[in-house]
């Protein structure tokens, strides 16, 4: 999937200010109809304190060489949120860089020993490690039965590619059963189609999330609406609800923390409210994940290779 950097800068700046009314935006608007929704780039301009012209070029998508200070005004004008700008920071920096080739696939990923001993060692709480692609890296034995269904999934771990980590993108626009597992499915969808354009423009031109969002284009028209729609989310703490086949309803709270020694890779942590039917439901998850008979299916089970000591060592 080439990657259209000017395309991206004009796309985003003309959805956000396609979000804010006049009215928002503290101007009058006169009853007057108006052609397109939000606000008028000449509006835009005011409020930025810029030319109309000015501002034109930057929505066509030329970033090159605007001050910080002016993107600061845009994106106050537009009233961005936290995760919006540092988007239109991120698509101007890598617009003024230049870009290095780099010949073949990346090197893989390692999850560091220390970082798989302190999964280990989180008990009573599911916990995984992702990178910005949404590949699992690796997970304790609480977070593989809490995504059973992903690691298990025909399609989570890409086509043709044998032993490929399981990803939660291609898990959720893919797998039919996505929409089981998650009852607030639409909520989930967005949120990670989100996450995957702001590491985007973060890093435009890698090659293997750049493979992953062609395919899910090309596969999902959902994916492909969402990924035109240019949000951007940055995912830090929330509430995640499962439909989970063995432990049943789950409504757990997540925490994200980035792992500063692994560029790029984040430690994902899910715990129930003391003393709701979500602990409860939790810790049978936990027992029935170290019972013999769970062990054994995950050792027989074809579609389990990727739970295996390859998480370690996954694609980038």
């Amino acid at each position: 999937m080439r990657v259209d950097r000017k395309n991206d800068i004009r796309e985003f700046l003309f959805s956000r200010r396609g979000k804010i009314s006049p009215e928002q935006a503290g101007l009058p608007s006169y009853g007057e109809l108006r052609r397109v929704p939000g606000l008028r780039r000449e509006e835009v301009a005011q409020l930025a304190g810029v030319s109309t012209d000015y501002y034109t070029r930057l929505e066509r998508g030329s970033l090159r060489g605007v001050s910080d200070s002016v993107l600061e005004a845009v994106a106050s004008a537009l009233k961005l949120d936290e995760a919006e700008r540092a988007h239109l920071m991120d698509l101007a920096r890598t617009a003024n860089a230049t870009r290095r080739r780099t010949p073949g696939r990346p090197p893989q990923q390692r999850v560091r020993p220390g970082v798989l001993r302190l999964l280990d060692g989180m008990t009573g709480v599911a916990a995984l490690v992702q990178n910005g692609h949404s590949d699992v890296l690796a997970a304790n034995l609480l977070g593989r039965a809490l995504y059973a269904d992903v690691f298990n999934s025909e399609v989570s771990s890409g086509p043709e590619v044998p032993g490929m980590l399981p990803n939660q993108a291609r898990y959720l626009f893919l797998d039919p059963g996505a929409a089981d597992l998650y009852p607030d499915w639409n909520a989930v969808a967005a949120t990670t189609v989100a996450m995957l354009r702001s590491e985007s423009g973060r890093n435009p031109h890698d090659r293997l999330l750049n493979e992953l969002v062609g395919e899910l284009t090309t596969r999902s028209g959902l994916f492909a609406a969402l990924w035109a729609g240019h949000d951007v989310r940055i995912h830090t703490t929330g509430t995640k609800r499962f439909h989970h086949p063995v432990a049943g309803d789950l409504s757990l709270q997540f925490e994200t923390l980035h792992l500063p020694g692994d560029h790029g890779q984040t430690l994902f942590t899910f715990t129930a409210e003391p003393g709701s039917a979500s602990e409860t439901g939790l810790a049978f998850l936990a027992s029935w994940a170290s019972s013999p008979s769970s062990i054994q299916a995950r050792a027989t089970a074809p579609a389990e290779k990727p739970i295996t000591r390859k998480t370690e060592q996954p694609h980038d």
